[in-house]
């Protein structure tokens, strides 16, 4: 097996060979790599070795405490990320899918058919979960993915690309179907970006500095994402101890990633008997509140006094993605008022309304802009495995080609197969 490289138009052209060969390569050979990524996932123990200093490491170079924990693997995220592995493999199979078809008056047979995209860079920070999803997707979907993922794990990710390369070969599969930028050279990115001669799509899944730098010097067609500040808006008719257990879920079931939730948005109707309770409740779980001026007046003198977790919320702390157990608080007088700040601060990747008023859902669903829209229902939920596509490659928050989570259908396109019997055009 050749080893990994930074020669990037090397990889370029071995990314560009190796979809030849998964052009004629069967569902069997893609779901057997793929279950032969979970095998050698949950046996390999270099694997959390690689990880622990990569971890390590990221605690002596001062990361916080969202990026060590989207670094650190553990035996049971091993064991999801190899589920997550078998899950797509027992997906029906995307490709060659006859989309639609038709015969004209002119006795033309026409349809379309799906097929892969072809070759995807995919560049990525700190979750070498990562590396696997989108190695999975990429596979089953028979694309080739050259992939760079953060310096911060960088041990990680060549053991887990060392380890989904075998995995192809063992299947039959190009082991090039899959490479790894080894150098985390901030300028092979740039390099990357302008090679539309092999690559066929980018997909960045970073912050806002990444997004910047991709949207400066791509080339190529671009799927954006993973930037999420999400919102949820306890109406005036809310079961407000069922949305006591949705916000809890939203913001610190996993506080450090894209779906998490970020600001909470309450009618004032109800704010009185809500907004104290939301304070109890978080308080006992060390999550820190940032609230707007009408909200801090409603908390009560006993539950405010001592309490470090309180604090006033400034102009910054609305449209802010936390990526930690810290949130906003606004009053807003209506469900107008709450879209309209929805409009306003939000990425349009995850919002929600919390509502038992039927008409108020429906104008919310019909007015929020988002990738996803949700009633009555956390936030986290924005996720390929939760959405019944298997895994994802990320969120999208665009409009074109696809919104919201990234599975397998959103990595094909199609081609258009016109059959005739030696029809020429008058």
């Amino acid at each position: 097996m050749k080893t990994l490289t930074t020669n990037l138009p090397e990889l370029g052209q071995r990314a560009r060979a190796a979809i030849r060969q998964l052009a004629v390569s069967s569902r069997r050979q893609r779901d057997t790599a793929l279950l032969e990524i979970a095998r050698r996932l949950e046996a390999s123990g270099e694997v959390l070795t690689a990880n622990a200093a990569d971890v390590a490491q990221g605690r002596q170079d001062g990361l916080s405490a969202a990026l060590l924990d989207r670094l650190t693997l553990t035996p049971k995220r091993i064991a999801a990320i190899a589920a997550g592995c078998r899950d797509v493999a027992a997906l029906p199979d995307a490709l060659g899918e006859l989309i639609d078809g038709s015969q004209l008056p002119n006795g033309l047979r026409v349809s379309r058919r799906r097929v892969p995209i072809g070759v995807i860079a995919a560049i990525y920070e700190s979750r070498p979960n990562v590396t696997i999803e989108i190695s999975s997707l990429t596979l089953k979907t028979g694309n080739a993915v050259i992939l760079r993922g953060g310096k911060e794990t960088l041990r990680t990710n060549v053991v887990l690309g060392e380890l989904v390369r075998a995995a192809c070969e063992a299947a039959g599969l190009p082991a090039d179907a899959v490479q790894l930028i080894t150098d985390p050279d901030r300028a092979l990115v740039e390099e990357l970006l302008g090679m539309d001669d092999v690559i066929d799509l980018v997909i960045p899944r970073g912050g806002q500095g990444l997004q910047n730098l991709v949207r400066k010097f791509a080339r190529m067609p671009v799927v954006y994402g993973g930037i999420g500040v999400c919102h949820l808006f306890v109406d005036a008719a809310a079961d407000l101890n069922a949305s006591l257990k949705v916000i809890h879920n939203a913001k610190t079931q996993a506080p450090s990633v894209c779906n998490a939730l970020d600001t909470v948005l309450v009618h004032s109707a109800i704010a009185e008997a809500f907004i104290p309770r939301l304070v109890t409740m978080f308080k006992e779980s060390g999550v820190r509140m940032l609230l707007d001026k009408r909200s801090m007046t409603l908390v009560p003198e006993a539950l405010a006094a001592n309490n470090e977790l309180l604090a006033s919320a400034t102009a910054d702390d609305f449209g802010r993605e936390f990526l930690s157990l810290v949130f906003s608080v606004r009053v807003v007088d209506s469900l107008d008022e709450a879209i309209a700040h929805i409009a306003q601060y939000s990425t349009q990747h995850s919002d929600g309304i919390l509502t038992n008023d039927h008409a108020n859902a429906a104008c919310f669903t019909a007015e929020v802009d988002s990738a996803v829209v949700y009633v009555n229902a956390s936030t986290r939920f924005t996720d390929g495995g939760q959405l019944g596509l298997g895994a994802e490659v990320a969120i999208s928050t665009q409009r074109m080609h696809a919104r919201g989570p990234l599975g397998l259908r959103e990595l094909t396109t199609y081609k258009w197969i016109v059959e005739g019997d030696y029809h020429v055009r008058a």
